[in-house]
């Protein structure tokens, strides 16, 4: 319309006031006929102009709000929009107010809890994140990065969820019931090869995490060095388990195997744990909306949704998306832009 409008010399001005467009609307479509011909003009449109589609600029925000205002010379424990705006244009982001409010609904939160999903008060939060962005900027064939956490407990009983449902049906869980069991499930997420090793664990302790170092050193002794990385749980930053930990490292050069090295998140960070997207996922997938019968059922489900996982992985390594498992919230990539942990799956 603009081009066929423009070969018949009518006035940009009357071009606009007709299609409720502005001039600079006007102008690229018309320098692109010039240009290109008919062919670019028509051509499908495969990348979003849109702002709040822009990869980068949602990196910048989640990026930053992440930190602790106090990073960046803000008296304040938590982030305002305008103190985000202020910051981000002094880094060189250029965006308003609006949009970054729109970004974060976009991912699924809310202020009222930005204290305790959204933002780490870890004073080190920098210094442990820079150290985690260097094992990971040239990862050795020989080497292994594990992100760790444990799922649960959760009750063996039904479970509500999404589910579809006829015309005049609402689906219903029974708000009273016996449980038929408790399941504790410690797992290991391998960041190069996307491969989960996991387990059912009595409880959450420091034994339970020398057991699954164990289990990697096992499972991968083949590789030279292991990374642990954790959130700051205290069973996981345990004097035990250090003690464990060094106890291995100093047999290895007499009985082989690989060292250990732990590569701790920042305190208050969980969403930045990539195993946690894993576990959204999962839950999203076989936990919401089941009534299994027992906890070895519950557990045949978990075991063979894993099994799945890392098949589909090992015969396509660099497919993360759209399947069963796909529905993680992030992909199997560390970032200090993840927003691992989803409230509505955990």
């Amino acid at each position: 319309m603009v081009v066929l409008a423009s070969r018949r010399k009518i006035p940009s001005r009357t071009i606009c006031a007709f299609l409720g467009v502005g001039k600079a609307f006007v102008r690229k479509y018309r320098d692109m006929f010039d240009s290109n011909g008919a062919e670019l003009v028509f051509a499908p449109q495969t990348k979003s102009n849109r702002k709040i589609d822009n990869e980068d600029l949602r990196r910048a925000v989640f990026s930053l709000l992440h930190e602790p205002p106090a990073n960046h010379g803000v008296n304040r424990t938590s982030w305002t929009m305008a103190l985000l705006r202020r910051v981000l244009r002094e880094n060189g982001t250029h965006v308003g107010t609006a949009l970054v409010a729109k970004m974060i609904k976009a991912a699924g939160y809310k202020w009222r809890n930005a204290k305790i999903v959204l933002t780490s008060n870890d004073p080190t939060y920098k210094e442990k994140l820079a150290r985690i962005r260097y094992i990971l900027s040239s990862p050795q064939p020989d080497e292994a990065f594990f992100s760790i956490d444990e799922y649960g407990p959760f009750a063996v009983k039904a479970k509500p969820g999404r589910t579809l449902s006829p015309p005049g049906v609402q689906p219903t869980v029974p708000q009273w019931q016996k449980s038929r069991g408790c399941l504790i499930m410690t797992a290991a997420l391998e960041l190069s090869g996307n491969q989960v090793t996991h387990f059912y664990s009595a409880k959450k302790n420091t034994t339970e995490m020398i057991r699954m170092m164990d289990v990697l050193i096992d499972r991968y002794c083949d590789r030279r060095k292991l990374y642990l990385s954790w959130d700051a749980a205290s069973w996981h930053i345990s004097k035990q388990l250090f003690a464990r930990i060094d106890a291995h490292n100093s047999a290895v050069p007499n009985k082989g195997g690989p060292l250990i090295e732990t590569a701790p998140l920042p305190a208050g960070a969980q969403f930045l744990n990539v195993i946690e997207s894993v576990f959204s996922g999962m839950a999203r997938a076989i936990i919401h909306n089941s009534d299994y019968t027992s906890m070895d059922v519950a557990k045949t489900a978990i075991d063979r949704y894993f099994g799945d996982r890392n098949a589909n992985f090992q015969q396509h390594p660099k497919r993360a998306g759209k399947k069963i498992w796909g529905g993680e919230r992030e992909p199997s990539v560390f970032s200090d832009a993840n927003n691992c942990k989803d409230p509505r799956y955990r």
